[in-house]
């Protein structure tokens, strides 16, 4: 695994965030020392059902599946993370609710941990902070809309497509069974589909 400096991980993050609003050095500042850089193993629970989400992290190296159990207790994965993005469980963290999902890497990971209350004093003190909150939140809202429509309105083998051209490192991180899973198809559906390409 690529080992990161401390600097050289969140400059990863504030080249994310500088895409919507450029940051001062006094909040790039504060934006580290409201933060913790960690290590988290491959398989590593990072939220389950029931808790409570009060953290966001940052991926700077590794990668990350959102899931929830279905009434049958089978797993159903609902994102895929990976370098450069931002995780967080939307209904338990904005709502403080308990959650329905499990987060979970899949890799051994290095991540960038914000909690709820440091975000919150970063927004009080930062207005260009709120602003690159917003345009994230919104992406990320964005980017859900777009799965939910997907799986509505598309085939099994136009998502598997398109899953492929938005996340092409995909087959080479993700197992099949989890692909199938977050496309709403069967594994078979899915061998099927790969064996017409």
């Amino acid at each position: 695994m690529l080992n990161l400096s401390t600097s050289e991980s969140y400059e990863r993050l504030f080249a994310v965030f500088s895409q919507f609003h450029p940051l001062s050095q006094s909040l790039k500042d504060a934006i580290v020392s409201h933060s913790k850089l960690i290590d988290a193993s491959k398989k590593e629970l990072l939220l389950i059902e029931g808790e409570k989400s009060d953290k966001i992290y940052f991926i700077v190296k590794g990668a990350i599946r959102i899931y929830y159990l279905n009434k049958d207790g089978h797993e159903k994965n609902t994102w895929f993370l990976f370098e450069n993005e931002l995780v967080v469980s939307v209904y338990s963290f904005f709502a403080s609710q308990a959650s329905f999902e499990y987060v979970k890497t899949m890799e051994d990971c290095s991540l960038i941990v914000l909690s709820r209350k440091k975000l919150e004093q970063l927004y009080e003190k930062f207005l260009s902070f709120n602003i690159i909150g917003r345009k994230l939140t919104e992406l990320y809202y964005i980017r859900n809309e777009a799965q939910a429509n997907s799986l509505r309105m598309h085939s099994a083998k136009e998502r598997y497509g398109q899953l492929l051209a938005s996340q092409p490192q995909i087959l080479q991180r993700v197992s099949l069974g989890h692909i199938a899973s977050y496309l709403g198809i069967s594994a078979e559906t899915l061998s099927r589909i790969r064996s017409q390409r």
